[in-house]
């Protein structure tokens, strides 16, 4: 009786044991991974699209953070700020990580590492030089208008208020748009600009282990060791528009475009060079719809194409191909102004290369074109007018003519004898109408 009691209470038993190893085994089992994306050069609207895609990842993987390893000179303010308000307003919490050696997080990238949950960097990288530049002058002049005042005083607000909401020191933060100032990561660490320092992705993890951080949803602890690692790269598209947001990529998409439009329009029929212009001019205005574009500076190189245009259907000596290759350097040197991504400007070895090239293009080949369709047509039936030709008849008014070869009916205005050398002066249908040649025209 006892063993039938026994028997039961194990057969009872063992299947709740069962499902507690089940369940127990699919706890162990479920991982929630660190996300890493890898943020280099520019900040533009490509990278703003790429963490904000990592952004939505996270949550749909469940992450445990988002890790943002980070090289760049500076951005775009617009594409800044959407990354910045992605990082604020996640509920995953998200490492800013300014690797590898010699990696910078300068300008745009000082804000973006504030504004971090966990701010790290590895040894021999650096930090800060977050002045907005401008084209009166640089960091630590005297300011020079309201408006680089006003640009100033707004960045120096933003970037206080970031770091007071992470507890970061928000003096060195100020200083860092006001004077430019720029920290090593030992400098950076003694500063409470950043929290970590780590020499590789190994040890920023072990760091941050155990951590607690407060997001939208309140405080977290961070639980990142033994956690599986995944690497979202950026998509073709993303690095399409990534590459395309370079000035001098997009100046050379521009001119090519406009030269093959002006080609085709030139001599019609070519076709392709329109339609490769058409493409090219299509991908610099995207290219130049995320830069920071002076749009005079445009205006001028327009203004510089038809001055060029001009002098070769209304020679004019050579002033307006001056004017055009004056209007032409002007309007590529303002072009890119570099206000707030003082790297990307247009090197002058860029702006005479183009200029030469852009004379030669107009004085040569549209040229060519152009004086092509104003040459007198010399073949088909056009071709006659103007030409010579022997009277096979007396002309009263009407008989016949010998052409280029041929017999032509004409018609004369004027009394022409057989064997007299004519002229032919206009075309009505298959008659042509001759008048006497000169002895010069003989």
């Amino acid at each position: 009786m006892r063993l039938l009691r026994t028997l039961r209470v194990l057969a009872m038993t063992i299947p709740a044991m069962l499902v507690s190893v089940g369940l127990f085994s699919l706890a162990a089992e479920e991982n929630h991974p660190v996300l890493i994306l890898k943020v280099s050069g520019t900040i533009d609207p490509a990278e703003a699209r790429y963490v904000a895609r990592g952004l939505e990842e996270t949550q749909k993987i469940q992450a445990s953070a988002l890790l943002i390893q980070m090289d760049t000179p500076g951005g775009l303010d617009g594409s800044m700020r959407k990354i910045i308000q992605g990082i604020l307003n996640s509920p995953v919490p998200v490492i800013v990580y300014v690797a590898p050696p010699g990696a910078r997080a300068a300008s745009a990238g000082a804000f973006i590492t504030l504004s971090a949950h966990v701010a790290a960097m590895a040894p021999g990288t650096n930090i800060g030089a977050a002045h907005p530049v401008h084209l009166g002058g640089g960091a630590g002049e005297e300011k020079s208008s309201p408006m680089e005042a006003k640009l100033t005083n707004d960045a120096v607000a933003y970037i206080h208020s970031i770091a007071e909401i992470r507890g970061r020191n928000p003096q060195w933060a100020e200083g860092a748009v006001r004077e430019s100032r720029s920290s090593s990561a030992e400098e950076a660490k003694e500063n409470k600009v950043i929290d970590l320092i780590a020499k590789d992705l190994e040890d920023l993890i072990e760091q941050a282990q155990g951590r607690q951080v407060k997001t939208v949803f309140g405080v977290t602890t961070l639980s990142l060791k033994g956690q599986p690692r995944q690497e979202l790269p950026m998509s073709f598209m993303e690095k399409i528009l990534h590459q395309l947001a370079h000035p001098n990529l997009a100046y050379i998409l521009f001119l090519l475009g406009i030269y093959g439009l002006i080609y085709e329009l030139a001599t019609p029929g070519a076709v392709f060079p329109g339609v490769l212009g058409a493409i090219f001019l299509v991908l610099a205005l995207l290219a130049l719809e995320t830069l920071e574009v002076n749009w005079a500076g445009l205006i001028l190189i327009l203004l510089s194409l038809i001055f060029f245009i001009a002098d070769i259907k209304l020679p004019g000596y050579g002033a307006l191909t001056a004017g055009g290759i004056i209007a032409f350097l002007l309007g590529s040197a303002i072009l890119f102004p570099g206000v707030r991504i003082p790297n990307l400007k247009l090197p002058w070895a860029t702006i005479g290369a183009a200029a030469a090239s852009t004379a030669c293009f107009f004085a040569f080949i549209v040229g060519a074109g152009i004086r092509a369709l104003q040459r007198k047509v010399t073949t088909g039936i056009e071709g006659l007018i103007g030409a010579g030709g022997v009277a096979k008849t007396d002309l009263n008014p009407v008989g016949f003519v010998h052409v280029k070869g041929e017999e032509w009916q004409a018609r004369s205005d004027f009394p022409v004898k057989k064997g007299m050398r004519v002229k032919v002066v206009k075309l009505e249908g298959l008659t042509i109408h001759v008048e006497p040649a000169t002895k010069e025209e003989s």
